[in-house]
């Protein structure tokens, strides 16, 4: 049995649930692979400068910055970041070839920014000829050198048209760039919708009669979620909601403690986001990749804000919304209310969801396929070198 590695980071979640959800749908379709989940940040912990003199992993302090909000900056920080990343460039290559060496992917695939240089590198240089994939977690890529490396010979997965362009203008050919249907999804978001939506609805504690919305900033949430909650209650909007906010144990403490005018269900951290959605009319949110393409399957339109706190690689997915006409995006949430006024006019909303709905995002169950056509391409042509490399010893 072929073994193929999968390498993430837990920083933001998404990486992590990526890999996760492809290696179901891998096992799902009864591929004959041996896929193993690597925790990148395990493997670098030595070169973790913050861990090193403070104790703390650098995966850990960009989730307590999305869980604060303190998010201004964050494109100076970046380029502080890969240049720490390419001064380690050499010795993060030497563990990494040796990490290769001892586990033997056939092939390997990443699911993290930053280090595709690296990985593709030292993967090179333990098996050159054995092929090397970026599965971008990100609709589009920025800054550059964020997902995709000029002058490597590997393959892309790219999951929407803006980054198979980037792939193209940074060099890479058609036959190494594979354009998914979208971002890859847990496979529940594929399952059968919920039989009683109004019964799952009063179970909660909403009413049937009154749009719903649902808010969620990641698996970290944010203290932003109780600013708009407020600024929703102050408004003379009927509507209610469902707030989810993942494992900041604190905002949903505070939600749950306070009384407001209309209905609302406050979840901490939970799997179930999808049973959740499939009982809201709209999401409001980050311009995260992954929540956003949760909620487009589910044919929410989202609402979401775009400005310098804004993660610089979250910035292009607001483009991407309007592009698609799936949604309101706002300089500032401080305008939540009339963006919500506008989103559920029944009329508008209507023709949001139907542009949700048309995305038909299949990218879990597509890119089990590419990897195998990635396979069955090297190990061709593996053999054809290898045969003319006999021929001409023969000669």
């Amino acid at each position: 049995m072929e073994r193929i590695e999968f390498c993430f980071f837990d920083a933001g979640g998404g990486h992590r649930a990526a890999a996760t959800a492809l290696e179901m749908s891998i096992r799902a379709q009864g591929l004959p692979w041996d896929v193993r989940l690597t925790n990148l940040q395990e493997l670098l912990d030595q070169l973790d400068v913050l861990k090193k003199f403070t104790g703390v992993r650098i995966q850990d302090c960009y989730n307590n910055m999305l869980r604060t909000g303190w998010t201004l900056g964050s494109t100076q920080l970046m380029k502080v970041l890969q240049l720490a990343i390419r001064g380690y460039h050499r010795t993060t290559v030497r563990l990494l070839e040796r990490h290769w060496r001892e586990t033997q992917p056939r092939m390997t695939v990443s699911f993290v920014p930053h280090f595709n240089r690296a990985l593709y590198e030292s993967f090179h240089r333990a098996f050159p000829g054995r092929p090397f994939v970026t599965v971008l977690t990100d609709v589009a890529d920025f800054p550059p050198h964020f997902w995709i490396e000029r002058n490597q010979k590997q393959h892309f997965v790219c999951g929407s048209k803006r980054a198979v362009e980037q792939a193209h203008e940074l060099g890479h050919s058609d036959d190494r760039i594979f354009r998914a249907s979208g971002m890859i999804l847990h496979p529940r978001f594929y399952e059968a919708p919920v039989e009683d939506r109004i019964g799952e609805q009063q179970r909660l504690g909403l009413r049937p009669d009154l749009p719903t919305g649902l808010i969620l900033f990641g698996g970290h949430g944010s203290k932003v979620i109780l600013e708009i909650v407020e600024q929703l209650d102050r408004s003379a909007l009927e509507l209610q909601l469902i707030v989810i906010c993942g494992k900041n144990d604190k905002l949903a403490a505070a939600l749950r403690a306070r009384k407001f005018r209309f209905p609302i269900f406050v979840e901490g951290f939970t799997t179930r986001v999808n049973y959740y959605m499939q009982l809201a009319d709209f999401f409001i949110g980050k311009p995260g990749p992954g929540s956003l393409s949760e909620a487009l399957a589910m044919r929410l339109p989202v609402i979401v804000e775009r400005n310098a706190w804004t993660l610089p690689q979250e910035r292009y997915n607001a483009d991407w919304i309007l592009e698609n006409e799936a949604g309101v995006v706002l300089h500032s949430f401080r305008g939540i209310d009339k963006a919500v006024a506008q989103l559920i006019e029944p009329a508008a909303l209507a023709r949001y969801r139907d542009n949700a709905a048309a995305m038909k995002n299949q990218a879990v169950f597509e890119i089990p396929g590419f990897l195998k056509r990635i396979l069955e391409q090297t190990g061709q042509a593996n053999e054809k070198n290898h045969s003319g490399v006999l021929a001409a010893r023969l000669t």
